[in-house]
């Protein structure tokens, strides 16, 4: 059984930092926003980090061992799950770091598909069985990470329902819509599309399939990843993109397991708000 995630936290969080300070915000609070990964935020009464609650449901369902990718300073990372490259202890998982380096002349790092090259090349036995990959500012359900862990598929994602997604069009638009076939495999993927284009994705029951980046993927995806186009606008390399350049090039499918639920997302100082209204009510 797969025992291995990723979680992708090295981005260099523009949208949040760019984004308007919003009343009911502590001073404190906006600082982390300004200066800390969105991983590192902490949120609620308990000031945990929003990485506490991600790691927790990763344990619940059944992970054991967590490759942070992170940026070359990551000293608030170190401070929180331990200084050690490799094998640090932290609540009952084992939790190591890769890093993703800013190129020469680049301004930021280069995107979630060379954040999990760095992950499997600094971590070659990721290759010899599927693992999971996430985003570290999502705040993913046990459910949903149990499903890609007991699937009998080697390379898979969660496709949620837009609509129980419970975002507006705007923050919808931000994420990938994903085209599924008859047997729900993955067959094209549209990264941040047009409002007007929504409901070209949707299959025959009107299901909208939404990608929050959460996915289950194998030694398949290397080469991808190191083949990954640059986007011409961001300029980055895109884990999506690198994964239809696989499915289209016949070397893996993708089976998505359709769900859906309402995923916190950290993108905005906003959602600082709504993530904390959200934990009072949240299991422990």
């Amino acid at each position: 059984m797969t025992k291995n995630i990723v979680i992708l936290a090295a981005g260099a969080s523009s949208r949040m930092k760019k984004s308007e300070v919003t009343a009911g915000l502590s001073s404190q609070e906006i600082d982390a926003a300004n200066l800390q990964s969105k991983a590192l935020i902490e949120i609620g009464d308990s000031k945990r980090p929003l990485l506490d609650f991600i790691l927790l449901n990763v344990k619940k369902a059944g992970l054991k061992n967590v490759i942070l990718v992170v940026g070359e300073s990551y000293e608030g990372f170190k401070n929180f799950y331990g200084k050690e490259l490799r094998n640090n202890s932290w609540n009952g998982l084992n939790i190591s770091y890769a890093i993703q380096k800013v190129p020469v002349g680049a301004l930021k790092p280069m995107g979630t598909a060379d954040a999990l090259l760095q992950a499997m090349l600094q971590f070659p036995e990721l290759s010899k069985a599927s693992f999971l990959v996430c985003n570290g500012d999502n705040l993913y359900s046990v459910e949903a990470i149990q499903n890609l862990v007991n699937s009998n598929s080697a390379q898979g994602m969660i496709a949620y329902d837009r609509d129980g997604l419970k975002f507006d069009s705007e923050r919808i638009s931000k994420f990938a819509l994903c085209k599924l076939d008859n047997q729900n495999n993955l067959v094209a993927i549209s990264e941040k599309p047009e409002a007007h284009k929504f409901e070209a994705h949707a299959d025959a029951q009107g299901f909208l399939s939404v990608s929050m980046n959460l996915w289950k993927l194998d030694r398949n995806i290397q080469p991808n990843l190191e083949n990954c186009p640059i986007h011409p606008i961001r300029k980055e390399k895109e884990l999506p993109t690198a994964i239809l350049k696989m499915i289209r090039e016949g070397t893996a499918s993708v089976t998505a397991i359709p769900m859906s639920e309402h995923v916190p997302d950290l993108t905005s100082k906003a959602d600082i708000i709504v993530l904390k209204e959200y934990l009072k009510n949240y299991p422990n």
